[in-house]
């Protein structure tokens, strides 16, 4: 049954894949110790692939294999040939064919280029997995980063590395061992070659041109890297600043600035231009003096070999075989460079994606935490204290409970720290001072999964996949029969609207939502926070996109929700929590008032403020 074999190979692969992204979410480098020299770098780059190559030994092991019988089969094809031109070439009565060594000649060949192909082919595998689990490393890594680190990324640079990065494994592994190793490997053989069979000024020849041309490549290629290295930075920089434009296409053109745009991308553009001049000239500098140390090792060993014959203690067929093994040997050299610039661009690009993979997780799992037991929801902040910044602190010693079932409504001017309360509880942040509980349980020692799967959160900016509005509602949970979704669409007050859509549940919404409305995008989230049916409710400004009759009818189907849910309700319009069990008003991070609606009118404070503002605002209006 296949079934049982899939099952079993991935529990195999699995726990691999434990181990492989153990080492790499926690590098032996941490944030605060100065970063490795740049030789020193590329080294734990490149040995930080290997354990995504020897997953599949069995492979790499064969494929080496057959890299090195490829190898002998090329090297012993020029001694062949000379065997051949040596057998014609000698006077006889009558002239017979070399039909042995003619055949050898016909198999090696064959048998070199069967080899490698048949290399890469079993190669194959492993390259195209490590490419696909280092990007699933990364991909689940970003996911784990704080909130922190996504407020101040930008999009595109990430995009362009991760993509740059993924390509790079491939190129990274197939220049280091089937082209450099190869290479280097041949070259050696040859070297021994003509120094048993012929002299050893031909293999000393034969070192010395290897040995200058790679003192040459690396020379030239370490001081060069430095303009690739920043060519790739300004690349990513310009990329990222293409896809923020678009991305806020809107509000490039509310303003007028497209030419401000085209002139900050082409600025970027610009410099990425300049740099690649200066990479492209100290490339042709390279290739010069690559040419010329070939040329010179070239003409001294054919002058030798020539010289051999001329004196006779060289046959014809040496000369040929000389001439062979230095068009078999100096060819992939030459490209030796080439492949050299390729592994040190691919470092460059491995270690921008290593990079974020070395980013510290700010919010992680302590060893021994454990999932959540939510048994009513009861939820409590115990003197806490927070700031983003340490110079510039949020919360102020803030305490109260949400008895189990209860709504408690949080109100305030913008920037009293409310919607912060419900990224605490939501834990992307953890705090300074205190601590917040569920049922008691400090939410700093359950699991993060755990903890954001009992809690269901409508937040203020909803932004919705490109994808169909089906899918964007189902997202509150993947696994919930389509029933179900119609049944939180309805309960969301946006079935009719979807149902009257002429493609109905397969409208696309476009990127973040853009085709729909602020009130329909807002529905299809409070549809999804619904369907996930959380124990604990946040409802982050969750109507304030919503016309006023929309979100009366809505406001009253949360009211119902939230009556047998523990709920936080974060508000600006103080008509939408009169029903709240509780309502904290906040004012510069510290809670200054707390009570019922009626009971904080009579207080006649600062919400009893608010409150005649907003009832004069809305008169105004009507």
């Amino acid at each position: 049954m296949p079934a049982p074999a899939s099952a079993a190979h991935g529990r195999k692969i699995g726990k691999t894949k434990d181990a492989i992204l153990t080492d790499l979410m926690h590098p032996a480098v941490h944030s605060h110790t100065a970063p490795p020299p740049p030789g020193e770098a590329s080294l734990r780059s490149i040995g930080r692939l290997f354990p995504y190559l020897w997953e599949f030994r069995g492979r790499v092991l064969v494929a080496l294999a057959l890299l090195v019988g490829a190898k002998l089969a090329s090297v012993a094809v020029p001694l062949v040939l000379k065997e051949i031109i040596d057998a014609l070439d000698k006077p006889r009565p009558e002239l017979v064919l070399p039909l042995a060594f003619i055949l050898a000649y016909g198999l090696l060949r064959f048998a070199s280029t069967t080899f490698a192909d048949l290399r890469d082919v079993i190669f194959a595998k492993v390259t195209q997995r490590a490419m696909r689990r280092i990007s699933m490393a990364v991909f689940d890594h970003l996911h784990a980063l704080s909130l922190r680190f996504h407020l101040e990324r930008q999009t595109g640079g990430i995009t362009r590395d991760i993509e740059r990065g993924a390509r790079a494994v491939s190129s990274l592994v197939g220049y280091l061992l089937f082209r450099i190793t190869p290479t280097v490997l041949e070259i050696l053989m040859v070297a021994g070659v003509l120094f048993v069979k012929l002299d050893w000024v031909f293999g000393l020849i034969t070192l010395v041109t290897l040995a200058a041309y790679i003192g040459f490549t690396v020379t030239i290629t370490e001081w060069r890297t430095q303009f690739v290295r920043r060519a790739n930075t300004l690349d990513s920089e310009a990329y990222g600043r293409a896809i923020d434009s678009l991305l806020n296409y809107e509000t490039v053109k509310y303003f007028g600035n497209e030419k401000y745009e085209a002139r900050r991308y082409d600025g970027s553009l610009a410099e990425w231009e300049d740099m690649s001049m200066k990479s492209q000239r100290s490339l042709g500098l390279l290739n010069a003096a690559q040419a010329g140390v070939i040329s010179i090792g070239v003409t001294l060993m054919v002058l030798r070999a020539a010289n051999g014959v001329v004196a006779g203690t060289l046959t014809l067929g040496d000369l040929v075989m000389v001439n062979a093994f230095l068009l078999q040997m100096f060819q992939p050299l030459s490209f030796l460079g080439v492949m050299y610039r390729q592994i040190k661009e691919s470092i460059t690009d491995v270690e921008r994606m290593f990079g974020l993979l070395g980013r510290p997780r700010e919010i992680e799992d302590k060893p021994d935490a454990r999932a959540l037991d939510v048994v009513a929801g009861e939820v409590r902040f115990d003197h806490v204290n927070f700031a983003y910044n340490a110079d510039r602190p949020i919360l102020r010693d803030v305490s109260f409970a949400i008895p189990a079932g209860n709504t408690v409504a949080a109100v305030g001017a913008s920037g009293a720290g409310k919607s912060t309360l419900a990224r605490l509880l939501f834990r992307f942040y953890d705090i300074q001072q205190g601590s917040i509980t569920i049922d008691g349980q400090d939410i700093r020692h359950v699991t993060q999964d755990s903890l954001r799967a009992a809690i269901g959160v409508v937040p203020q900016d909803t932004v919705l996949f490109n994808d169909s509005i089906y899918y964007n509602i189902a997202y509150g949970r993947p696994e919930a029969s389509r029933e179900e979704v119609i049944e939180a669409a309805r309960a969301a007050h946006i079935l009719a609207f979807i149902e009257s859509l002429p493609q109905g549940w397969d409208t696309v919404v476009g990127e973040r939502g853009l085709k729909l409305s602020g009130g329909e995008k807002q529905r299809v989230a409070i549809a999804r926070t619904l369907l996930k049916n959380p124990a604990i409710l946040i409802l982050d400004e969750a109507t304030s996109a919503l016309d006023t009759q929309t979100e009366k009818a809505i406001q009253g189907e949360l009211l119902e929700i939230a009556r047998s849910r523990t709920s936080l309700i974060i508000a600006h319009r103080l008509s939408t929590v009169v029903e709240a069990d509780e309502i904290l008003v906040m004012e510069g991070g510290r809670i200054v008032e707390r009570g019922r609606h009626p009971d904080l009118l009579v207080k006649n404070g600062v919400y009893a403020h608010m409150w005649a503002l907003q009832q004069q605002a809305e008169d105004e209006t009507a």
